[in-house]
């Protein structure tokens, strides 16, 4: 009996072994191997309707209550121009603030030169006819650093799903040129990704030919109460909404 027993064992093992083995070769290519993955890419290019302005107000002094004094009244004066140009009371705040005592020596702490007191401001502007006037009367209320100027959208979404769908199409249209190269048709989409999008305001030579000739991107730099534009030398230019899709479409 124990020698039928493992005879019939081992006649189970190999049936088993043979239609495992069976098995495996009758199962078709991975779906890997029938995919091709393409990425599409699309952008959209809109008119802003509001900006962000922000702007920087240092003062320093050796008494740092002077500073600090000095330094509020500067601030008072671009909020209440703020005000003044129509900016709602929410879109205006102030956003940083620091003080810092600065020395001829900053290792060793010596040659004391005063309190430097900064604040930043940002304002939001959704009069973009006002957009002059206000960087102006704000240099001249006593802000002395402008950080940052950011030309946007209310609408980003709408322009947004804009361009996901030029980009879905982009991509369909980049896989059946592809397969078809091949001799292959296109199938059902198979997997979708939405890469990283953005969208950022463009800036053309208004800022750099007014400003000594520095080409400018994200940062405005520093700037003299006098060294605004020419009248109506404000062009904001447009957004640039982006969207990128990668797919991988069934190949037959």
């Amino acid at each position: 009996m124990g020698k039928l027993y493992n005879v019939g064992t081992m006649v189970i093992a190999v049936v088993a072994v043979v239609a495992v083995t069976a098995w495996t070769r009758a199962q078709p290519a991975t779906q890997e191997s029938r995919l091709i993955t393409v990425t599409g890419d699309a952008e959209v290019r809109v008119a802003p309707d509001e900006a962000v302005v922000t702007l920087g107000v240092e003062t320093w002094n050796a008494d740092l209550t002077l500073a600090k004094n000095q330094n509020d009244e500067r601030v008072a004066k671009v909020l209440a121009l703020a005000r003044g140009s129509g900016v709602k009371p929410e879109h205006i705040q102030t956003e940083h603030i620091s003080v810092e005592p600065r020395y001829h020596d900053d290792y060793e702490r010596r040659g004391f030169l005063g309190f430097y007191v900064r604040k930043t401001i940002v304002v939001t502007l959704q009069d973009l006819t006002q957009f002059e006037d206000l960087l102006t009367g704000a240099l001249g209320a006593g802000a002395t650093h402008v950080h940052g100027v950011q030309f946007r959208t209310t609408e980003l979404r709408k322009y947004r799903d804009q361009a996901r769908a030029l980009a879905v199409g982009a991509a369909r249209e980049k896989a059946e040129a592809l397969a078809k190269e091949l001799g292959q048709q296109v199938g059902q989409p198979q997997t979708i990704q939405e890469d990283q999008n953005s969208w950022w305001s463009w800036y053309g030579a208004w800022w750099g030919a007014s400003w000594g000739g520095i080409g400018m991107q994200n940062v405005v730099q520093n700037m003299g109460g006098s060294a605004m534009p020419a009248e109506g030398s404000f062009a904001p230019g447009q957004i640039a909404v982006n969207a990128k899709v990668t797919v991988s479409f069934e190949l037959r």
